[in-house]
Protein backbone atom coordinates (compact mmCIF):
# COMPACT_ATOMS: atom_id res chain seq x y z
CA UNK A 1 0.00 0.00 0.00
CA UNK A 2 2.89 2.31 0.75
CA UNK A 3 4.16 1.99 -2.82
CA UNK A 4 0.71 2.74 -4.19
CA UNK A 5 0.49 5.82 -1.94
CA UNK A 6 3.91 7.05 -3.01
CA UNK A 7 3.07 6.58 -6.68
CA UNK A 8 -0.21 8.41 -6.21
CA UNK A 9 1.54 11.34 -4.50
CA UNK A 10 4.09 11.50 -7.30
CA UNK A 11 1.31 11.55 -9.91
CA UNK A 12 -0.50 14.27 -8.00
CA UNK A 13 2.72 16.30 -7.67
CA UNK A 14 3.36 15.96 -11.39
CA UNK A 15 -0.20 17.03 -12.13
CA UNK A 16 0.19 20.04 -9.86
CA UNK A 17 3.43 20.98 -11.58
CA UNK A 18 1.80 20.57 -14.97
CA UNK A 19 -1.05 22.83 -13.90
CA UNK A 20 1.37 25.48 -12.65
CA UNK A 21 3.43 25.21 -15.81
CA UNK A 22 0.32 25.54 -17.97
CA UNK A 23 -0.85 28.56 -15.99
CA UNK A 24 2.51 30.25 -16.40
CA UNK A 25 2.70 29.45 -20.10
CA UNK A 26 -0.85 30.75 -20.65
CA UNK A 27 0.26 34.00 -19.09
CA UNK A 28 3.37 34.05 -21.29
CA UNK A 29 1.49 33.26 -24.50
CA UNK A 30 -1.12 35.92 -23.75
CA UNK A 31 1.49 38.62 -23.36
CA UNK A 32 0.85 41.11 -26.21
CA UNK A 33 4.55 41.54 -27.02
CA UNK A 34 5.08 37.78 -27.13
CA UNK A 35 2.03 37.32 -29.35
CA UNK A 36 3.19 40.06 -31.70
CA UNK A 37 6.73 38.64 -31.93
CA UNK A 38 5.53 35.10 -32.62
CA UNK A 39 3.06 36.33 -35.23
CA UNK A 40 5.74 38.36 -37.02
CA UNK A 41 8.09 35.36 -37.08
CA UNK A 42 5.63 32.55 -37.68
CA UNK A 43 7.33 31.60 -40.94
CA UNK A 44 10.48 30.72 -38.97
CA UNK A 45 9.05 29.49 -35.67
CA UNK A 46 6.92 26.35 -35.76
CA UNK A 47 5.07 24.94 -32.73
CA UNK A 48 8.02 22.76 -31.74
CA UNK A 49 10.42 25.73 -31.84
CA UNK A 50 8.05 27.76 -29.71
CA UNK A 51 7.73 24.88 -27.23
CA UNK A 52 11.53 24.58 -27.00
CA UNK A 53 11.72 28.33 -26.39
CA UNK A 54 9.32 28.32 -23.44
CA UNK A 55 12.02 29.13 -20.88
CA UNK A 56 13.22 32.12 -22.94
CA UNK A 57 9.66 33.39 -23.39
CA UNK A 58 9.04 33.03 -19.65
CA UNK A 59 12.27 34.89 -18.88
CA UNK A 60 11.23 37.72 -21.20
CA UNK A 61 7.80 38.17 -19.61
CA UNK A 62 9.17 38.08 -16.06
CA UNK A 63 12.01 40.50 -16.79
CA UNK A 64 9.64 42.83 -18.64
CA UNK A 65 7.49 43.03 -15.51
CA UNK A 66 10.53 43.84 -13.38
CA UNK A 67 11.63 46.46 -15.91
CA UNK A 68 8.21 48.12 -15.86
CA UNK A 69 8.16 48.07 -12.05
CA UNK A 70 11.83 49.16 -11.93
CA UNK A 71 12.50 46.57 -9.27
CA UNK A 72 14.64 43.42 -9.11
CA UNK A 73 15.85 43.65 -12.70
CA UNK A 74 18.41 41.15 -13.94
CA UNK A 75 20.23 43.94 -15.78
CA UNK A 76 19.32 47.43 -14.42
CA UNK A 77 19.25 50.03 -17.17
CA UNK A 78 18.54 47.41 -19.85
CA UNK A 79 15.14 46.35 -21.17
CA UNK A 80 14.50 42.79 -22.36
CA UNK A 81 13.85 42.21 -26.04
CA UNK A 82 12.86 39.09 -27.98
CA UNK A 83 15.09 38.03 -30.87
CA UNK A 84 15.42 35.12 -33.28
CA UNK A 85 18.26 32.79 -32.35
CA UNK A 86 18.84 29.97 -34.86
CA UNK A 87 15.11 29.29 -35.44
CA UNK A 88 14.40 29.62 -31.74
CA UNK A 89 13.39 32.50 -29.55
CA UNK A 90 16.11 34.30 -27.63
CA UNK A 91 16.20 37.16 -25.14
CA UNK A 92 18.62 40.04 -25.34
CA UNK A 93 18.93 43.14 -23.15
CA UNK A 94 18.99 46.54 -24.79
CA UNK A 95 20.28 49.68 -23.01
CA UNK A 96 17.60 52.27 -22.33
CA UNK A 97 17.90 55.84 -23.67
CA UNK A 98 18.34 57.00 -20.07
CA UNK A 99 21.27 54.63 -19.54
CA UNK A 100 22.86 55.65 -22.84
CA UNK A 101 22.53 59.32 -21.85
CA UNK A 102 24.13 58.65 -18.44
CA UNK A 103 26.96 56.73 -20.09
CA UNK A 104 27.45 59.54 -22.58
CA UNK A 105 27.54 62.17 -19.83
CA UNK A 106 29.98 60.07 -17.77
CA UNK A 107 32.19 59.71 -20.82
CA UNK A 108 32.10 63.48 -21.34
CA UNK A 109 32.95 64.11 -17.69
CA UNK A 110 35.87 61.68 -17.89
CA UNK A 111 37.43 64.02 -20.48
CA UNK A 112 37.35 66.93 -18.01
CA UNK A 113 40.19 66.47 -15.54
CA UNK A 114 39.49 68.67 -12.56
CA UNK A 115 42.18 69.51 -10.01
CA UNK A 116 41.03 71.31 -6.84
CA UNK A 117 38.07 72.82 -8.66
CA UNK A 118 34.40 73.17 -7.54
CA UNK A 119 32.65 69.81 -7.37
CA UNK A 120 30.05 70.64 -10.01
CA UNK A 121 32.46 72.23 -12.50
CA UNK A 122 32.23 69.24 -14.85
CA UNK A 123 28.45 69.58 -15.06
CA UNK A 124 28.38 73.17 -16.37
CA UNK A 125 27.47 73.64 -20.03
CA UNK A 126 27.39 76.70 -22.23
CA UNK A 127 23.59 76.52 -22.07
CA UNK A 128 23.88 77.18 -18.32
CA UNK A 129 25.78 80.43 -18.87
CA UNK A 130 23.44 83.40 -18.74
CA UNK A 131 23.83 85.66 -21.76
CA UNK A 132 23.90 89.32 -20.79
CA UNK A 133 25.00 92.50 -22.54
CA UNK A 134 28.09 92.53 -20.33
CA UNK A 135 29.05 89.04 -21.46
CA UNK A 136 28.51 89.43 -25.18
CA UNK A 137 32.16 90.09 -25.97
CA UNK A 138 33.58 87.26 -23.91
CA UNK A 139 30.96 84.75 -25.11
CA UNK A 140 31.61 85.79 -28.70
CA UNK A 141 35.29 84.97 -28.24
CA UNK A 142 34.45 81.69 -26.52
CA UNK A 143 32.25 80.52 -29.39
CA UNK A 144 34.84 81.67 -31.92
CA UNK A 145 37.57 79.66 -30.18
CA UNK A 146 35.44 76.52 -30.00
CA UNK A 147 34.42 76.76 -33.64
CA UNK A 148 37.97 77.36 -34.86
CA UNK A 149 39.44 74.66 -32.62
CA UNK A 150 36.93 72.03 -33.74
CA UNK A 151 37.63 72.85 -37.38
CA UNK A 152 41.40 72.51 -37.00
CA UNK A 153 42.43 71.00 -33.63
CA UNK A 154 46.04 70.47 -34.70
CA UNK A 155 46.60 74.14 -35.44
CA UNK A 156 47.60 76.64 -32.75
CA UNK A 157 44.68 78.54 -31.26
CA UNK A 158 45.09 81.21 -28.64
CA UNK A 159 43.13 80.56 -25.49
CA UNK A 160 41.51 83.26 -23.37
CA UNK A 161 42.71 85.15 -20.32
CA UNK A 162 39.44 85.84 -18.49
CA UNK A 163 39.86 88.78 -16.12
CA UNK A 164 37.21 90.29 -13.95
CA UNK A 165 35.95 90.82 -10.41
CA UNK A 166 35.41 88.06 -7.91
CA UNK A 167 32.24 86.02 -8.44
CA UNK A 168 31.27 86.99 -12.01
CA UNK A 169 31.45 83.40 -13.28
CA UNK A 170 34.93 83.10 -14.81
CA UNK A 171 35.55 79.64 -13.36
CA UNK A 172 32.19 78.32 -14.49
CA UNK A 173 32.71 79.68 -17.97
CA UNK A 174 35.97 77.72 -18.14
CA UNK A 175 34.04 74.63 -17.06
CA UNK A 176 31.43 75.23 -19.76
CA UNK A 177 34.13 75.56 -22.42
CA UNK A 178 35.72 72.32 -21.20
CA UNK A 179 32.35 70.56 -21.32
CA UNK A 180 31.72 71.71 -24.88
CA UNK A 181 35.15 70.49 -25.95
CA UNK A 182 34.62 67.20 -24.09
CA UNK A 183 31.34 66.64 -25.96
CA UNK A 184 33.41 66.73 -29.12
CA UNK A 185 35.97 64.24 -27.81
CA UNK A 186 38.71 66.54 -26.48
CA UNK A 187 40.37 66.24 -23.07
CA UNK A 188 40.77 69.33 -20.90
CA UNK A 189 42.57 69.83 -17.58
CA UNK A 190 41.11 72.45 -15.24
CA UNK A 191 43.37 73.41 -12.37
CA UNK A 192 43.03 75.82 -9.45
CA UNK A 193 46.50 77.33 -9.63
CA UNK A 194 46.93 78.50 -5.99
CA UNK A 195 46.09 74.97 -4.77
CA UNK A 196 48.47 73.50 -7.33
CA UNK A 197 51.23 75.80 -6.06
CA UNK A 198 50.74 74.42 -2.53
CA UNK A 199 50.76 70.88 -3.87
CA UNK A 200 54.01 71.56 -5.74
CA UNK A 201 55.73 72.72 -2.55
CA UNK A 202 54.63 69.53 -0.82
CA UNK A 203 55.85 67.43 -3.74
CA UNK A 204 59.47 68.43 -3.05
CA UNK A 205 59.70 66.10 -0.04
CA UNK A 206 57.97 63.34 -2.02
CA UNK A 207 60.30 63.76 -4.99
CA UNK A 208 57.35 64.02 -7.40
CA UNK A 209 57.85 67.60 -8.57
CA UNK A 210 58.96 66.77 -12.11
CA UNK A 211 56.21 64.21 -12.57
CA UNK A 212 53.47 66.68 -11.54
CA UNK A 213 54.81 69.49 -13.72
CA UNK A 214 55.14 67.12 -16.65
CA UNK A 215 51.51 65.96 -16.37
CA UNK A 216 50.22 69.54 -16.37
CA UNK A 217 52.43 71.02 -19.05
CA UNK A 218 51.52 68.23 -21.52
CA UNK A 219 47.74 68.53 -21.05
CA UNK A 220 46.11 68.80 -24.51
CA UNK A 221 44.05 71.76 -23.31
CA UNK A 222 44.93 73.46 -20.02
CA UNK A 223 42.94 75.94 -17.94
CA UNK A 224 44.67 77.69 -15.04
CA UNK A 225 42.04 79.11 -12.72
CA UNK A 226 42.46 82.00 -10.27
CA UNK A 227 46.01 82.85 -11.23
CA UNK A 228 47.37 85.68 -9.10
CA UNK A 229 45.00 84.96 -6.19
CA UNK A 230 47.97 84.24 -3.91
CA UNK A 231 51.47 85.67 -3.95
CA UNK A 232 53.99 83.43 -5.70
CA UNK A 233 57.44 82.47 -4.63
CA UNK A 234 60.20 82.90 -7.19
CA UNK A 235 60.36 79.12 -7.45
CA UNK A 236 56.64 78.72 -8.26
CA UNK A 237 56.79 81.59 -10.73
CA UNK A 238 59.95 80.58 -12.58
CA UNK A 239 60.39 76.82 -12.09
CA UNK A 240 56.77 75.76 -12.08
CA UNK A 241 54.57 78.26 -13.92
CA UNK A 242 57.42 79.36 -16.19
CA UNK A 243 58.29 75.79 -17.17
CA UNK A 244 54.64 74.92 -17.87
CA UNK A 245 54.07 78.01 -19.99
CA UNK A 246 57.36 77.66 -21.88
CA UNK A 247 56.53 74.10 -22.89
CA UNK A 248 53.02 75.03 -23.95
CA UNK A 249 54.29 77.98 -25.96
CA UNK A 250 56.84 75.81 -27.76
CA UNK A 251 54.29 73.05 -28.43
CA UNK A 252 51.55 75.60 -29.20
CA UNK A 253 49.01 73.99 -26.89
CA UNK A 254 45.73 75.79 -26.09
CA UNK A 255 45.87 77.44 -22.67
CA UNK A 256 43.27 79.40 -20.74
CA UNK A 257 43.56 81.55 -17.63
CA UNK A 258 41.18 83.20 -15.21
CA UNK A 259 42.14 85.95 -12.79
CA UNK A 260 40.70 88.75 -10.70
CA UNK A 261 43.45 90.91 -12.19
CA UNK A 262 44.12 92.12 -15.70
CA UNK A 263 47.43 91.25 -17.33
CA UNK A 264 49.05 94.55 -16.36
CA UNK A 265 48.07 94.13 -12.72
CA UNK A 266 49.19 90.50 -12.70
CA UNK A 267 52.62 91.50 -13.97
CA UNK A 268 53.20 94.54 -11.79
CA UNK A 269 51.44 93.55 -8.57
CA UNK A 270 51.94 89.78 -8.41
CA UNK A 271 54.77 88.59 -10.61
CA UNK A 272 57.30 91.39 -10.28
CA UNK A 273 57.64 91.31 -6.48
CA UNK A 274 58.46 87.91 -4.97
CA UNK A 275 57.27 86.64 -1.59
CA UNK A 276 60.59 87.81 -0.15
CA UNK A 277 59.97 91.32 -1.40
CA UNK A 278 62.53 91.10 -4.21
CA UNK A 279 61.83 93.27 -7.26
CA UNK A 280 62.26 91.12 -10.40
CA UNK A 281 60.59 92.92 -13.32
CA UNK A 282 62.50 91.05 -16.03
CA UNK A 283 61.40 87.65 -14.76
CA UNK A 284 57.83 88.88 -14.48
CA UNK A 285 57.95 90.21 -18.04
CA UNK A 286 59.23 86.86 -19.27
CA UNK A 287 56.23 85.08 -17.73
CA UNK A 288 53.83 87.62 -19.17
CA UNK A 289 55.30 87.24 -22.66
CA UNK A 290 54.39 83.57 -22.52
CA UNK A 291 50.90 84.28 -21.20
CA UNK A 292 50.27 86.86 -23.91
CA UNK A 293 51.48 84.45 -26.56
CA UNK A 294 49.14 81.74 -25.31
CA UNK A 295 45.99 83.71 -24.53
CA UNK A 296 43.99 86.77 -25.48
CA UNK A 297 42.91 89.01 -22.62
CA UNK A 298 39.17 89.57 -22.37
CA UNK A 299 37.23 91.26 -19.59
CA UNK A 300 34.31 89.51 -17.90
CA UNK A 301 31.94 91.82 -16.10
CA UNK A 302 28.74 91.44 -14.13
CA UNK A 303 27.35 91.21 -10.64
CA UNK A 304 28.90 89.04 -7.95
CA UNK A 305 26.66 85.99 -8.24
CA UNK A 306 28.11 84.32 -5.18
CA UNK A 307 26.30 86.86 -3.03
CA UNK A 308 22.99 86.42 -4.83
CA UNK A 309 22.83 82.63 -5.01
Amino acid sequence: MDNVGDNLRQIMDRNELNKRYQTLMNEVMNDPDVRRFLAENRSVLDDEAIQRSSSELYEYVQEKKKFQQKKGMLAPGYRPQLILNHKRVGVTYVPTPELLERQRENEIKSRIRSMDMPKDIRDVTLADIEITVERQEVLGKVFAFIEEYLEAPKKFHKGLYLEGPFGVGKTYLLGAIAHELAENGFVTTLMHFPSFAVEMKQSISQNTTGEKIDAVKRAPILMLDDIGADSMSSWIRDDVLGVILQYRMQEQLPTFFSSNFNMKQLEEEHLTVSQRGEDEPLKAKRIMERIRFLAEEVSMKGENRRHTE
